[in-house]
């Protein structure tokens, strides 16, 4: 029998039991403890994000690089721009 600890980069931190060999459902072991997700941090827009938006928005800047840039989600960003009749995005 070995003990393995599976720490990846996913969101469920897994202790599996592995058996060489045949083995029985009991055996077959898996404990999974969930991660609490981080949740987000609700930030109003202020004027100067206003602006900023509409300056991206008359430049038709694509939108996931005005995600980076405001540190926002894109969906953050166009219910935002819809919010104030912009078009946004270099498709549009």
């Amino acid at each position: 029998m070995k003990n393995l600890a599976v720490m990846r980069g996913s969101r469920l931190r897994e202790s599996i039991l592995v058996i060489e060999g045949r083995s029985t459902k009991k055996e077959r072991f898996v404990a999974k403890t969930a991660k609490k997700k981080k949740t987000a941090i609700r930030r109003n827009y202020s004027k100067a994000d206003v602006k900023e938006l509409r300056a991206h928005s008359k430049a038709r800047t694509p939108v996931a690089k005005i995600a980076r840039l405001a540190k926002r989600t894109t969906g953050s960003l166009r219910q935002k721009a819809r919010q104030l009749g912009l078009g946004l995005g270099h498709q549009r």
